[in-house]
């Protein structure tokens, strides 16, 4: 049995012991570097660690003038903040957790597309459009569009999530004057004029921001490169954080409630569909692998049956092979359960849980620190949510140690039902095995593992999504996309199912029928 961390640490082992930019066209190259030059150089713009926009929104029907204000920071800080009369809008991300604060002043993380949104847009600003292939941006042209009466060169840019902006640069003056993006849900278009040099960097002075159906037309007051900007510009407000609790208790309730949990999902069954996607060496997606599966829970493991490969129904012959491995799989995970049952074996299972314990749940208490407690609801349940990310001054011993002192992200918690609900992982710094010789994963390699409550009783997975960048034995690199979806769950009592090959098989797992559990 796996709590949700510790499967996030197992996926993340799997990655570690298993698994390039596109070619950019020569017009969006040419484009990029007489923009790069229009804006101060490449010098100037690879020095930039901060930007800082300060200014006046002009009054709307009538009211007061509002406050604009902008920051980035390297290496994927960003925040931007608008006032208009009684309502402040915020869109942030804090290198780990992407919030916002809504026109009615609520606080709150935002996950999915939206939160995704606002880490590219981060990934975004802090490039500066430099160094694609370093920042991990895939640029195209397009071709040529008018805005405003200019002739413009329009590029796309997309984010290794699948985010793209379109970005307008002026034909003359190779400066941006428009850019187009999906942010925190909302379509936004931001027009941009009057630049000027602040550092050696030009910034505009005039921003005219059009957030949905309203618009904003902003001058800028105050315009600084490489200020210093705190950390705390971009976590969240202190009124909406709370006290962390003691994590390791926590951790431990959680474990211990396993059991419970476990017996309650062996009344559950449903369907669920992988989908994978390889990309070639320059790039492309490959044509996704689609695997529909039914699946049931016994004694703390999924066991999945593949009913569809493709959109295809499984051959006669596939499915007999299918069903043999299924019932195989059954047969393991009694035998393993009635050994453990013995009072020698479950004072061994005991020691073994706790050396597991030892390497998962207590290395990430100890490789990572934990930021910006709070409480809020997620899928209709209270639940507290925290940031992670490395700790400096754990030294690890161990390879998988050295794996999660790399880990940033989120965590959810339902502290009442004790058990993780969400967690967002993802690699902030490269993770070199053997130096590098046997693999180097990539920063950004991120693994996303989601919860539903299902009939007020028990958090069931819903959701997980890998994105694994590795380069192996220095020459090979991998690029894998996966996404798994859990749908269709069923409620049945597993105790009224009649037995399972012994002899007699009552249900056929290939055509969709989950297995009955051995009495």
């Amino acid at each position: 049995m796996r709590t949700p961390v510790q499967r996030l640490l197992w996926l993340v082992a799997l990655f570690v012991l298993g698994r390039a930019a596109p070619a950019h066209a020569q017009d969006a190259a040419t484009i990029l570097n007489q923009y790069v030059k229009a804006s101060g150089g490449a010098r100037a713009l690879s020095r930039i660690q901060t930007i800082s926009l300060q200014g006046t929104v002009a009054a709307q029907n009538g009211g007061k003038p509002g406050a604009y204000t902008f920051n980035v920071k390297l290496p994927n800080r960003y925040y931007s903040e608008l006032v208009v009369g009684d309502q402040a809008w915020i869109e942030a991300f804090n290198g780990k957790s992407a919030w916002h604060q809504d026109a009615g002043g609520e606080i709150s993380t935002l996950v999915g597309p939206e939160g995704l949104q606002l880490e590219a847009a981060a990934r975004y600003y802090n490039s500066h459009l430099l160094n694609p292939k370093k920042n991990k941006l895939a640029i195209t042209y397009v071709g040529g569009a008018r805005v405003r009466d200019r002739d413009t060169s329009q590029l796309d840019v997309e984010t290794p999530s699948g985010v793209k902006w379109q970005v307008f640069l002026d034909a003359q003056s190779h400066r941006i004057l428009k850019e187009s993006a999906l942010v925190a849900g909302v379509n936004q278009e931001i027009f941009y004029d009057d630049y000027r040099a602040e550092n050696g960097v030009q910034l505009p002075h005039k921003i005219e921001l059009h957030r949905g159906a309203d618009r904003y037309s902003i001058s800028v007051t105050r315009a600084a490169v490489n200020e210093p900007v705190g950390e705390r510009v971009f976590d969240f407000p202190r009124k909406s954080q709370v006290q962390l609790p003691d994590l390791k208790a926590l951790f431990q309730q959680i474990d211990a409630n396993q059991q419970a949990v476990d017996k309650i999902k062996e009344n559950y069954a449903g369907t669920k569909v992988e989908e994978e996607t390889d990309y070639e060496g320059n790039g492309k997606p490959k044509k996704p692998d689609v695997r529909e599966s039914t699946f049931f829970y016994l004694h703390g493991t999924e066991v999945s049956t593949l009913v569809k490969m493709n959109g295809q129904p499984l051959s006669a012959e596939a499915q007999k092979k299918e069903s043999a491995r299924v019932l195989k799989q059954i047969e393991e995970l009694e035998k393993t359960a009635q050994k453990k049952e013995s009072p020698d074996q479950k004072a061994k299972q005991e020691q073994k849980d706790e050396e597991e314990e030892e390497v998962s749940i207590d290395a990430f208490l100890r490789a990572c620190q934990f930021v910006n407690p709070r409480r809020e609801r997620f899928r209709g349940q209270d639940v507290l949510v925290f940031d992670f990310e490395p700790n400096p001054e754990f030294k690890a011993r161990t390879l998988v140690e050295r794996v999660i002192q790399k880990l940033g992200g989120v965590i959810w918690i339902d502290e009442k039902a004790l058990d993780v609900v969400r967690i967002d992982a993802f690699f902030v710094n490269n993770v070199k095995i053997a130096g590098g010789l046997v693999a180097d994963l990539q920063k950004g390699t991120r693994v996303i593992l989601e919860q539903t409550y299902v009939n007020n009783e028990v958090w069931l997975p819903t959701y997980e999504a890998v994105h694994i960048d590795v380069r192996v034995l220095l020459l090979k690199g991998i690029k894998v996309d996966g996404t798994t979806r859990y749908s269709d769950y069923k409620k049945f009592n597993v105790e009224t199912l009649s037995t399972i090959g012994k002899p007699k098989v009552t249900a056929d797992p290939a055509a969709g029928n989950p297995p009955a559990k051995p009495q």
